[in-house]
Parts: structure tokens; sequence; C-alpha cells
């Protein structure tokens, strides 16, 4: 369970990406049902810390303020530096004692100074992403993607990226509702999946209409057919021009976003609710428990049922239901 969290800031630090961490992990949200962490920021030892835009900031723990954390999160700093050996040595310990390792932006480059990518898939800002595989060259680094989960360690791209990534673990801990209090508070997405791009590179002029309002529809729509010819047809397109331009917006294909969608609908069913795990099935688009359970392994590594024991309460669960029967079975 994700309990206790410490962000590093290393000399040259990003303020904002280090904030990103503040502001998911730092602030207690019990009062509208969200989680409460134990949080820290540590330096290299306690004292000033110098940010890259010419600003200091005070930091009140050293190093050992991550010695027991659940999380280390490495925040953003300058890349063209390599971090003390003590600080690498507190990424490898994190990992090595089955903590999680996050990085934001250039944060990256202290993980792969640590050891902690090679042979692991990873990402981080696409301005550094060359850089990153030049100098880890065992490192499988990902140049597109907002970010990477692989075995406990988590890489981020820049800026906002690092609020999907945090979130992405609040929801991965803590479950659905969790991550969601969360975002509420910010004002942000509770979820964007990580194999979305991180930029186009082709802008959509300025007189072009957004799809937000598709978006909205689809997500109110979720048990319904979906598929591009109807959706095409309600965006007033072609199914090319809908396509292009659907990726375009979204940094997915239509298909993707709509699965991945309708797993975070049916994650939420299943925390919050006793539906059976065919219901949830066909409430959030599936059809059938088999295709359910196709996603949630393929997305979340896990199956329904395991979710539901981990995420709901004692009364959610539902040992009699014919389908749990035969998930178990």
């Amino acid at each position: 369970m994700l309990r206790s969290v410490t962000a590093i800031a290393l000399p040259g630090v990003a303020p904002f990406e280090l904030g990103v961490v503040c502001e998911v992990f730092g602030i207690d949200r019990s009062d509208t049902g969200g989680p409460n962490f134990d949080f820290t920021v540590c330096g290299v030892e306690a004292g000033t810390v110098s940010t890259k835009i010419g600003i200091s900031i005070v930091v009140e723990h050293g190093l050992e303020a991550a010695a027991d954390a659940d999380l280390v999160v490495m925040s953003a700093y300058d890349a063209l530096t390599t971090p003390p050996p003590e600080v690498l040595e507190v990424l490898r310990q994190a990992y090595a004692r089955g903590a999680w390792v996050l990085s934001v932006c250039s944060g990256a480059f202290a993980l792969g100074a640590a050891g902690l990518l090679d042979g692991r898939h990873c990402t981080t800002h696409w301005m550094y992403t060359e850089q990153l595989a030049r100098e880890y060259p065992t490192a499988i680094v990902d140049p597109a993607v907002l970010y990477v989960e692989d075995d406990r360690v988590i890489t981020s791209a820049g800026t906002a990226a690092g609020i999907d990534a945090c979130l992405h673990l609040v929801r991965r801990e803590l479950g659905a509702a969790a991550a969601a209090a969360v975002a509420r508070r910010m004002v942000v997405a509770p979820h964007r999946d990580g194999g979305q791009a991180q930029y186009v590179e082709t802008p959509l002029p300025p007189d072009a209409d957004t799809l937000a309002p598709l978006l909205a529809w689809m997500r109110e729509r979720l048990d319904a057919n979906l598929s591009v010819p109807v959706l095409a047809n309600q965006a007033l397109m072609s199914e090319r021009t809908f396509a292009r331009r659907f990726r375009a917006e979204t940094g997915a294909t239509p298909a993707a976003w709509v699965t991945r969608q309708r797993v975070a609908r049916a994650q939420e069913l299943l925390e919050r609710t006793d539906a059976s795990i065919e219901e949830v099935s066909r409430n959030c688009g599936f059809g059938t428990a088999a295709v359910l359970r196709h996603h949630f392994a393929r997305l979340l590594g896990t199956s329904p049922v395991a979710y539901r024991r981990t995420f709901a309460g004692a009364a959610h669960h539902t040992p009699n239901d014919p389908a749990t029967a035969a998930t178990l079975g």
C-alpha cells in the first residue's frame, strides 16, 4: 500500500515538475474522499537547493528521509550533471526493498545512472530521449509516450506527463476513486493512457473544431457502439478525416481510447458497486466477462475479480456471483 512518499530535489531542480509531485502527494485530500500521504521533500542534505529558474528552495530533510518511503520520486534536474553517488544508492536501495521509484522528465537520467533503467522500457521528455538512449544503451527508450511503468519503475515525460504518471500510480495502488479525488481537486483529467503521444508534429489549424464535445459524448455512451463509422458520423466527418483528427487531438486511435475509457469505467464500477462481473462488462461496453478479463489482463496485469478484491470494500465482494466463480475457477 502506498502511504509514504519522498521526492528528491537536486541542485538545478525544475520547480514546476517538483511542484507536480508536491501537488499530487503532498496535500491532505481526505476531506473530499482523497488520500493523505506521509510526504517529504529531501535534498542531498537539509538546506538550500538551487532551481533552474534562479530561485532557491529550502528543504528540511536529507536523504535519510527516503530510507523507508514506499515511493521515491526523482524530480527533473539538470541532466548534464551526474547525481552524487549517495543519491544513486538511495534509488537503488528503494527499488531493492520493494518500493516504487518514479521519475519526472529529466529525472530519468538519475534512474539511468543508478542502473534502474537497464533492460527496462522507459521514457523522458522528447527533447532528451536521444541523449538518454545514448548514455544508457541498455535502456529501452520510447521517445513518444507520456509515461511508462516497468516493474515498479515509472518514468514520465515533461510537465503534465508527470501529473499523469503520479495519478497512474495513485490509481494503481489506491484505486480509481482515490485518483479521481486527487484529479478533481487539481482540475485535471483523472487518467491519460501512458501510450498517448507526447506531442503532435502538425498542430491543428487555429479555426479547427475541438473534439472535446465528442469525447464527452463518448464517455456518456461507453456501453454503446462506438465504432469509427458511428463516431465519424457523429462528428460530421469522413472516416479518414475523423481518424486522423482523433489521433492528432488525443494521441491515440479511437479504438485504443475507447478501450481505455471502458477499462477505467469498469474499475470504478468494481470499486463502488455490487454489480456482477457480467453486469460490469455490459455496462462499460465490453459485452462479456471474457472480453473484460482480456482487457484487464492486457492493460492492468490483473483480473476484474482480483482488482475488486484489492480495491472494493468487503460489502462489494460478490463471491457467489457466477461470473466471479468462473473467473476464480
